[in-house]
């Protein structure tokens, strides 16, 4: 793709700024000082129509914006009065709690979040979008026969990432979306709603404000069911699990504290006990490798109620830009 291009999918996403090429626009710069190059590069990302509509943290596109002004100075182009205009706009905004970021899939769509500032707010880390949630993401889109016109129930969903973006490219039949903190189910049921989609029982109400009027319209799609649950994995039932009748069960970035992993191999316990009348559901999970001690006390934990699992070769294509390749395993389980 163009410079201009490569600059858009990382800024939508929001990437770390270190992650843009700026090598290469200095050298364009320093070979053809002409403007058009960076008028291109501000309307494909600060002023790209998605990013209006849903835009990342003032903070981000005020150091974006800057970062482009400093490499527009240090060439001989004339200077672009644009730049510096919509410089001035967003120093006149005020900083947000919430921000927005739209991430491109392989059919030119569009996932687009809100998502918090913070890191940890409200007492968790949901409110935001973990590597692992795009790495599984990766993998659905790659092998969507596995979620093709089947029920799908996600554990741990946050704020909705991998299965909105499972829900628009792999046609599942159900999709179940699961968490268990308030804040974060409801900045979930939000997001879903933000593209386009509508929850059960709601699907006879849908408004036309409801949908983004992305490139696709959310119209367009083989719609699925669609589900909000709230799930916890401590106190959940064998019968609450059956009657959801999942026949894929996935989850990222939920193997990072020994507390919860008890709690989830507890609970995969009691999806094992679905036999004879209810075929058992194929289990996926991805995580991000940050302590070798929690990831090996996952599998020890596994082995000890006799849940085999294997590890999922790496998917071959990079869909969505990390701002540094994360060391996530996905794995499947098998209950």
């Amino acid at each position: 793709p163009g410079l201009a291009s490569r600059f858009q999918c990382r800024f939508l996403a929001a990437r770390q700024l270190h992650s843009f090429p700026w090598p290469e626009l200095e050298q364009n710069l320093q070979t053809s000082p002409d403007s058009s190059l960076l008028v291109d590069i501000l309307h494909k990302t600060i002023l790209h129509p998605l990013c209006v509509k849903y835009p990342p943290s003032t903070k981000y596109r005020r150091c974006f914006l800057t970062e482009l002004i400093k490499k527009h100075e240090s060439t001989a182009a004339e200077p672009l009065d644009e730049l510096y205009d919509t410089l001035a706009d967003i120093l006149n905004e005020e900083e947000c709690t919430h921000c927005y970021k739209n991430y491109l899939l392989p059919m030119g769509e569009c996932v687009t979040l809100s998502e918090n500032v913070a890191i940890v707010s409200g007492g968790t880390t949901g409110l935001v979008t973990w590597d692992a949630a795009l790495h599984l993401a990766e993998w659905a889109v790659e092998t969507s026969v596995v979620f093709s016109n089947r029920t799908v129930l996600e554990l741990g969903s946050g704020i909705g990432f991998t299965g909105i973006a499972i829900c628009k490219t792999c046609n599942p039949k159900t999709y179940i979306f699961s968490d268990y903190h308030p804040c974060v189910l409801k900045q979930l049921t939000e997001n879903i709603r933000l593209n386009g989609f509508v929850l059960e029982p709601e699907a006879t109400q849908r408004t036309p404000t409801e949908s983004q009027g992305q490139e696709a319209e959310a119209a367009n799609y083989q719609k699925p069911k669609l589900i909000v649950a709230e799930l916890d994995w401590g106190s959940v039932t064998e019968k609450q699990l059956l009657d959801l009748q999942p026949e894929v069960i996935i989850a990222a970035d939920v193997v990072y504290d020994p507390e919860i992993i008890l709690a989830l191999v507890g609970m995969l316990q009691k999806l094992s006990t679905f036999r004879a009348d209810s075929k058992v559901p194929e289990v996926y999970i991805a995580f991000t490798i940050r302590n070798p001690d929690t990831y090996h006390l996952f599998q020890a934990e596994l082995d000890k109620v006799g849940i085999g699992w294997q590890i999922i070769p790496a998917h071959s294509n990079s869909v969505f830009l990390y701002d540094m390749q994360p060391n996530v395993t996905i794995l499947q389980l098998f209950i």
